[in-house]
């Protein structure tokens, strides 16, 4: 696979996706909130379609309503590469989140969790049973307001919707992430989560990255992370 350029793009692609690192075979870029990493049912232009890639690859998702850094392999032996990084967590990923509720110290949650294809979701089950995977995230709060809280997450892995679904299980859904008991939804249908940093090594040079995606300009973002 190699990557071809599109011209001309559907439309201006710097101003909806920012790019954060390329070379001839990677590029990393921040996603906003509801544009699709991959494309899906809707038909919407996803990442690669809004940066006029075709044949590239992605070697992990972010869901849709979830902004931050994004890896796009532009060769298939970068995508192997990181695919195989990705699936040995030799992938460290750093997440900001704004929960519901006041989070006053920091955590190790561990969950089962079960991907319900039919409900398209993560549910948290009691122990283990067959198809459940044993789950585990470190929460921090960076930011404690009165309704909501600013937290730093460390996944261990990389499960469906595991974030979400393991906040929820603790008592804190992301803020807008109805489908994981938020108590409202954001006009947009996004929700708070954002995918920070994520170190790892260059697929064909072995040389350490570290690639930072900033966190939205828009909603209480701001304000929390000011006063961090």
């Amino acid at each position: 696979m190699c990557a071809a350029w599109i011209s001309p793009t559907p439309r201006n692609s710097t101003d909806v996706v920012e790019v954060l690192y390329r070379d001839a075979h990677l590029l990393a870029v921040n996603k906003p909130a509801g544009v699709p990493a991959q494309p899906d049912l809707t038909g919407d232009a996803d990442v690669c379609a809004l940066l006029g890639l075709r044949d590239a690859g992605i070697p992990h998702r972010l869901d849709r309503p979830v902004s931050g850094a994004l890896l796009i392999a532009l060769d298939n032996d970068v995508l192997n590469g990181l695919n195989a990084a990705f699936a040995d967590r030799r992938v460290e990923k750093t997440y900001l989140a704004i929960v519901e509720g006041r989070v006053e110290q920091g955590a190790d949650l561990a969950h089962h969790l079960v991907h319900d294809t039919r409900l398209r979701k993560a549910r948290v089950v009691d122990g283990p049973r067959k198809g459940a995977t044993l789950c585990r995230l470190r929460v921090d709060p960076v930011r404690v307001g009165d309704r909501y809280t600013l937290v730093k997450v460390v996944p261990e892995g990389g499960r469906f919707h595991q974030i979400r679904a393991q906040l929820s299980a603790a008592g804190h859904p992301i803020k807008g992430d109805v489908k994981y008991g938020a108590r409202r939804g954001e006009p947009d249908r996004s929700i708070a989560l954002h995918a920070h940093r994520l170190r790892f090594e260059h697929p064909l040079t072995g040389a350490p990255l570290e690639v930072v995606a900033p966190p939205p300009g828009t909603g209480i973002w701001p304000r929390l992370l000011a006063e961090a």
